[in-house]
């Protein structure tokens, strides 16, 4: 089946935005599968996983506000989890869905924490990323540290080549999997250079945060869907000892951690798709 690309009106504080995603499968599968990226990355990470999904889903791949092909919002300050979730749930209004399963990277999984603790929540199964209900310090002050900054390349190979080097925690990707990511976070400039397809300006927020722990486990301990939290090994976004705790609160999630990489799982590779796939589709 072939990808479809879409796009639905949200409205935040200061005026109406359009919010771009991919649509894989059958648009008339009830069985929907909601795939939402992290900080600065696109809903086209997702490709591999959709394609091997969209057989039993319909999958749909939202690029949050800000990023890929979405509008950029005109006043930096609405880049907050609250008008991430208020978008994702007009999303939901605009595909029609009353029940869908999740999959979420990072900020990704953050959304789908938020969605998966309201009263009511639509999320029948919800996979996190690499996140958790509790964010050290030292993860967001690393994040900190490099979004926001406009780095431009003059070729898409020497982008890939940068790439491939601040994104080695994402794990051991082929060749394809390394240019696909390359070029679907890429934006060209009008001297022709390439830069990355996120807003600047998403790092608004980072520079007046607190940058302290953040705790959300009265969030976590509110969630009652089936969740499976994955981690790379050394991911220095979500703990061990967090995940297990994951594993003994609130929805007393299943927790599988990749091993050789850290922040965050790519989810291209077969295996990593192979226990996504297999724990969505389980009984």
């Amino acid at each position: 089946m072939a990808m479809t690309s879409r796009s639905h009106r949200a409205l935040g504080p200061h005026g109406f935005h359009r919010v771009h995603y991919t649509e894989w499968g059958d648009p008339d599968n009830p069985k929907v599968l909601i795939c939402v990226h992290g900080l600065t990355r696109t809903g086209r990470d997702f490709d591999f996983l959709a394609a091997a999904l969209e057989h039993e889903y319909r999958v749909i791949c939202p690029d949050v506000v800000g990023r890929g092909q979405s509008d950029w919002l005109n006043d930096k300050s609405d880049y907050t989890y609250p008008l991430y979730v208020n978008d994702m749930a007009m999303l939901l209004a605009r595909i029609d869905a009353e029940r869908i399963d999740w999959v979420g990277t990072s900020m990704g999984g953050l959304i789908g924490i938020f969605l998966a603790s309201y009263a009511g929540s639509p999320i029948h199964k919800m996979v996190i990323n690499d996140i958790g209900p509790r964010i050290p310090a030292a993860g967001l002050q690393r994040v900190a540290t490099y979004v926001g900054q406009v780095v431009t390349f003059d070729s898409i190979e020497k982008m890939e080549k940068f790439l491939r080097t601040i994104a080695a925690t994402f794990g051991n990707l082929i060749d394809e999997q390394w240019r696909h990511m390359t070029i679907h976070s890429s934006r060209q400039l009008e001297d022709g250079r390439y830069t990355f397809a996120y807003d600047p300006g998403i790092a608004e927020n980072f520079r007046t945060l607190d940058l302290k722990d953040i705790d959300l486990w009265s969030m976590w301990d509110a969630i009652r869907c089936p969740t499976l939290v994955l981690r790379g090994e050394h991911s220095d976004v979500l703990d061990h000892a967090d995940a297990v705790t994951m594993t003994e609160r609130g929805p007393k999630a299943k927790l599988i951690e990749f091993p050789s990489m850290g922040h965050a799982p790519a989810l291209m590779a077969d295996d990593q798709i192979a226990v996504v796939r297999n724990w969505l589709l389980a009984d």
